[in-house]
């Protein structure tokens, strides 16, 4: 990759290993007209994909990286030599990340007394996050911060957090901190072990901004964050909106509201007064400052959400031509169940973008009754499919 932007005629900053919301940063920084990160995620090694940052750290619209891969096909060319690239490697990039985090916490506040766990992954935020609430006063555990390029999110991080439990425990810490291997994921474990998600992190951090009156416009989250996460925002009056799901339809929502905060239960969370994209970095520092604030542990603030029961049927169908999704029965049953929860629930049908599956969501504050019209819905998408 760095020849080949090279030969382009690009010059090249080499900053890794760094977090992709590094590079988000940076790339904003150093002036740079774009970003670019080899990463496989929350996902192991073999599946590493490219990602591009624009100019201003935020991610490519889907039409701009559609006409990258378009150019894959395209004829190439190179610079003449008089004109090929420099690469250089940016030393001090860690150094410079670690106080950009460090800088969205006020001057006043430190983190002295909270000892926490932290679950690297195996990953990019290896050795910057620690440092990171080490310089901010905390004691610091480390997990999974050996990286040898083929255990990243292997059985640890945000997607195996059983390690991240066990040691909050074992260690009698205040919380636990699991990140993905890129670092633009965060989940967090209380006291208890108990895992805190991410619509419970980004409930926390929107409840503290509006009580402050901080808070500008109100949440984003996706089609699958909690109803109970709508809920508890709506009896604070904040505002509540569902993006399609992953972090770049967040992002692009929040742009068009001109709000700040967003974010999925998976982890990813945005916080556009501190970050262009979604860092799990910043965003565990805005849960651990909202909680000194209110003077209560994750473990009390995690209970202030309560989260509605959600059932998800998988129905395979063999596609076909029949789509299940839009089929008028289904339609209807789905209004019919929509209209009998009055509010209080909701229905989600989609069709799986990597399997032959139709997923079938409801979501409500009684789970008997969730779990009736579940089965009903995903009987009917069955008999529709066959």
């Amino acid at each position: 990759l760095e020849a080949g932007l090279s030969a382009a005629g690009a010059d090249v900053l080499l900053l890794g290993p760094m977090p992709t919301p590094a590079i988000a940063y940076l790339t904003r920084t150093f002036h740079a007209e774009a970003g670019i990160v080899i990463s496989a995620s929350h996902n192991p090694h073999y599946d590493n994909g490219i990602k591009f940052f624009s100019g201003q750290g935020t991610k490519l619209p889907d039409e701009i990286e559609m006409m990258i891969e378009e150019l894959l096909d395209a004829p190439m060319t190179v610079a003449e030599s008089e004109n090929l690239g420099k690469v250089s490697r940016i030393n001090d990039a860690a150094g410079r990340y670690i106080e950009f985090c460090k800088s969205s916490v006020p001057t006043s506040t430190d983190f002295a007394g909270l000892k926490v766990v932290i679950d690297c992954a195996h990953g990019a935020t290896y050795k910057v996050a620690p440092n990171v609430f080490r310089e901010l006063g905390a004691q610091v555990v480390v997990l999974s911060a050996q990286p040898d390029g083929l255990n990243i999110n292997k059985d640890c991080g945000s997607t195996h957090m059983e390690a991240l439990q066990a040691a909050v425990l074992a260690e009698h810490a205040d919380m636990g901190i699991g990140f993905d291997g890129d670092g633009d994921r965060v989940l967090m474990v209380d006291h208890t072990g108990t895992i805190v998600d991410g619509d419970e992190l980004l409930y926390i951090i929107a409840r503290d901004l509006h009580e402050r009156g901080r808070l500008q416009g109100g949440v984003v989250g996706t089609l699958m964050s909690n109803l109970g996460l709508e809920l508890a925002l709506a009896e604070q009056g904040i505002p509540f909106v569902r993006a399609n799901v992953g972090d770049r339809y967040v992002i692009a929502e929040l742009l068009e509201r001109n709000w700040q905060i967003g974010g999925e239960n998976s982890g990813h969370i945005v916080c556009f007064q501190h970050a262009t994209t979604g860092d799990a970095i910043i965003a565990s520092l805005q849960v651990i400052l909202a909680l000194r604030r209110s003077g209560v542990s994750l473990a009390e603030a995690r209970l202030k959400l309560r989260k509605c029961p959600q059932i998800l049927i998988n129905v395979r169908f063999a596609g076909s031509g029949v789509d299940p999704v839009s089929h008028p029965s289904v339609q209807e049953a789905c209004a019919r169940v929509t209209e009998q929860m009055a509010g209080r629930g909701r229905v989600l049908l989609r069709k799986s973008g990597t399997e032959p599956l139709v997923r079938v969501m409801v979501e409500g504050e009684d789970e008997t009754q969730v779990r009736a019209y579940a089965e009903k819905l995903a009987k009917l998408v069955t008999e529709v499919c066959a």
